[in-house]
């Protein structure tokens, strides 16, 4: 019996492919992928920004994020061991995509274009119904780091490799956030569709992101 996953690798190579990364990971959703982001970052401490320390200090596992974002984004950073500070002024001014800062790890729910993905990054995308490839529910990490790809691949299936599950040896602990075959086959369906086209990005005013600064629950 042929694979129906094999759609989803499809897909992956697909969205690479146009954002211009080496490899793309596909999950349930952007928040799911900003979560395994974060805990690679926290297990192997790569993607930091060395050069960024002096303007808040040592590594202290603190994460800068504009007031106005997703919450998932606040709960995942959170949940991944690290602390929030919100950033005020230019930090909300943002378009399309803004930086975990300072990891080399970013939001782009609502961005995407051809050729979008920047180099040495965990770059997340959202597919949710109302962003721009809208499968309905999904989201992809982007990446040109073939460690991090290849951690990422068992980690969102439960730390399973792509064998029947008897068959499996199990080393590491992973998390329920695959993407299902028939939402990677309407990625693709649409992506054929959208061409050429320039796309541009979404308004942040217009998704209705609340003022995460102003909940206690986000202050760690």
């Amino acid at each position: 019996m042929t694979n129906p996953y094999g759609i989803v690798d499809t897909f992956e190579k697909a969205i690479a492919e146009y954002a211009g990364s080496k490899y793309a990971v596909a999950v349930e959703s952007c928040t799911a992928a900003i979560f395994l982001s974060l805990v690679y970052q926290k297990q192997f401490g790569s993607y930091w920004d060395e050069q960024r320390f002096d303007e808040y200090g040592e590594r202290n596992n603190v994460i800068s994020l504009p007031t106005h974002t997703y919450p998932g984004v606040a709960c995942s950073i959170i949940h991944a061991g690290f602390n929030i500070v919100f950033r005020t002024g230019d930090w909300n001014n943002w378009e399309g995509a803004y930086q975990l800062y300072p990891l080399h790890i970013w939001d782009s729910a609502l961005r995407f274009k051809k050729g979008m993905y920047i180099e040495k990054t965990f770059y997340c995308l959202s597919f949710h119904v109302k962003k721009i490839l809208p499968i309905g529910r999904g989201g992809m990490i982007l990446t040109d780091n073939k460690d991090a790809y290849e951690w990422f691949k068992k980690a969102r299936f439960d730390g399973r490799s792509p064998v029947p599950l008897l068959q499996d040896n199990f080393t590491m602990l992973g998390y329920n956030c695959y993407m299902q075959p028939e939402q990677a086959a309407r990625g693709l369906q649409l992506l054929q569709a959208l061409g050429d086209r320039e796309l541009q990005d979404l308004d942040v005013e217009k998704q209705g992101y609340p003022n995460l600064s102003l909940f206690d629950v986000y202050k760690q």
